[in-house]
């Protein structure tokens, strides 16, 4: 069985990707406000600083700061995966035998891509893929277009333009999903 081990620094700050297992299907944006409530509830007991946050249809990404002391982001997303399963309607999403078994629904892949930030450089790329990435799945053509991004509360502080994301970006790095990127010339 494979050994997989994550970064663990109480107080860290963390990029993650957290995947619904078809990726074809849109229940995080359709079901967008069972999300949030599964979100919010779950951060009331288990708090933390949302730096930056993103929904899209089948993923999302967030960057997260866990409190002093404190490196388990894993318990966090266990538990909002598992609410926002529960929110949906129960004959819905059964899966395959193997995850009826263990009495998981066939609607996220067990495993999530987390990245701890290591320093301003990595945060602000991080930030701008979060906020890019609904213009690079060719979702909207602007990033201020997507309704489920902290990137209108990052405008409202004066940290982006409104226009900010309608040029083309690219990425230089690991982000948790297929391709990659960097600014693109021009």
């Amino acid at each position: 069985m494979p050994d997989y081990r994550r970064a663990r620094t109480p107080g860290g700050c963390y990029f993650f990707t957290v995947t619904l297992q078809h990726r074809r299907r849109d229940l995080l944006t359709r079901h967008i406000g069972h999300l949030y409530a599964a979100i919010g509830r779950v951060l009331a007991r288990h708090p933390l600083t949302t730096e930056a946050f993103v929904v899209l249809p089948d993923h999302l990404h967030a960057l997260w700061r866990l409190p002093e002391g404190d490196a388990d982001y894993p318990t966090r997303w266990a538990l909002i995966k598992g609410a926002f399963s529960r929110s949906l309607a129960p004959d819905r999403h059964r899966g395959r035998a193997s995850r009826r078994r263990r009495g998981e629904r066939d609607i996220w892949q067990r495993r999530f891509w987390e990245h701890e930030i290591r320093n301003d450089r990595d945060y602000r790329l991080h930030l701008d893929y979060i906020h890019y990435n609904p213009v690079r799945h060719g979702l909207v053509s602007r990033a201020a277009d997507w309704p489920w991004s902290s990137f209108h509360k990052y405008v409202e502080d004066g940290l982006y333009p409104a226009d900010w994301g309608s040029e083309a970006l690219e990425y230089d790095g690991a982000f948790g999903e297929r391709a990659s990127a960097k600014r693109r010339p021009g």
